[in-house]
């Protein structure tokens, strides 16, 4: 079925950040099982895309025993022609209670060509569960835009700004030699 499974024991918690800079290749499925009570996971991950990239993503956290945790968080920018999908499910096995599961996918598109899909999705078979999941694809806002031009930031200024306020949950996860590189691919 998934030929790489992430398996997170009892008691275990796992941090990850994932980057996809302009021209990355797309992931392989990411695939997590909370395994053992009181396992958690926070899984974060800054796209970047831009010219002609695909970024797909298909995310799959399975919630196997009570008592586990997970968060997913993923923010990304979409310039060019460039195309991202998100696929995520949170699977939430029977007598799985006490389970807490948050799943959110939310892109900037900064031209009219480019393109983002995401398809958050549940699957829970247990009913003491708090679990939530959710999307959005928009554009910077105008009114920000206005906003800080009529206090002397030049228009590109103006939206590099906004841009890395949109990012910076993600951004803020990794080292500052990392976080540096980014804002320069802005």
């Amino acid at each position: 079925m998934d030929s790489k499974v992430c398996r997170i024991g009892e008691g275990e918690h796992r941090e990850i950040t994932l980057v996809f800079a302009p021209g990355s290749a797309g992931p392989e499925p990411l695939v997590f099982e909370l395994a053992g009570p009181g396992a958690s996971l926070d899984l974060a991950c800054l796209y970047l895309c831009d010219g002609d990239d695909r970024l797909d993503f298909d995310v799959r956290v399975r919630h196997l025993c009570s008592g586990c945790t997970s968060r997913q968080l993923f923010k990304g920018v979409c310039r060019g022609r460039s195309k991202m999908n998100f696929n995520g499910l949170i699977y939430v096995a029977p007598d799985s209670q006490k389970t807490k599961a948050y799943q959110e996918c939310h892109t900037l598109l900064l031209s009219p060509e480019a393109l983002a899909q995401a398809s958050p999705q549940l699957e829970i078979y247990a009913d003491d569960v708090e679990c939530s999941h959710g999307a959005t694809v928009g554009s910077l806002s105008e009114e920000e835009l206005f906003y800080m031009r009529s206090r002397g930031i030049p228009e590109a200024e103006a939206r590099r700004l906004q841009i890395i306020s949109f990012i910076s949950p993600v951004l803020s996860r990794l080292e500052e030699d990392r976080q540096r590189e980014i804002l320069d691919l802005l």
